[in-house]
């Protein structure tokens, strides 16, 4: 980042964004003899805003939870994370627990929410989200929104990338998110 434009940035953000970097290395430490078993993630062939590959829904369901609209806004080029957006919807007559999320594109993805504390906005992570019967929660640009870190590549506009939803039940829900755009809503 050049100086005039860490000029433009507050200190808060600044120190905010360093945090999340020591974090995301801290979850990728202790997290590496467990991506070390999985296939590493490839590039796709090019870039396409056609549909998501077959293996991967873009909307599923599981034990009552549907997933829907997921998607991410493309990271400005040397970011390592991004947020991920979606819709999360209980169609069961019981509570569902969301108990974390991962992605193959990075090495870790955690649930957050934005919160205002004296007048500044700050991002804190949530370690479940429980859905009462019947209940939606989106997740959004201002709210509750998924931190994939350390990206394992750079994400084009159009791409697709699978996004898993952990369940308290031992189930998990995988769907494709889209990448959007720099400066989607």
């Amino acid at each position: 980042m050049s100086t005039r434009a860490r000029s433009l940035v507050p200190q808060s953000v600044r120190s905010e964004r360093a945090r999340f970097r020591l974090l995301a290395a801290l979850l990728a430490t202790a997290a590496a003899p467990a991506l070390a078993s999985e296939a590493p993630l490839t590039a796709p062939a090019a870039a396409t805003s056609g549909p998501a590959p077959p293996a991967v829904a873009t909307a599923a369901a599981a034990d009552g939870l549907t997933v829907r609209d997921a998607w991410v806004r493309q990271p400005p080029p040397g970011a390592d994370s991004v947020a991920a957006y979606l819709t999360l919807g209980n169609t069961s007559r019981h509570e569902v627990t969301v108990v974390g999320f991962d992605s193959p594109a990075a090495e870790a993805a955690m649930l957050h929410e934005t919160v205002i504390e004296s007048g500044e906005s700050r991002m804190r992570a949530r370690a479940s989200l429980v859905l009462a019967a019947g209940q939606t929660v989106v997740l959004k640009p201002g709210g509750l929104h998924v931190m994939l870190h350390g990206l394992k590549q750079p994400l084009a506009a159009g791409q697709r990338i699978p996004l898993v939803v952990r369940l308290a039940s031992g189930g998990t829900i995988t769907v494709s998110a889209l990448v959007r755009p720099i400066g989607s809503e």
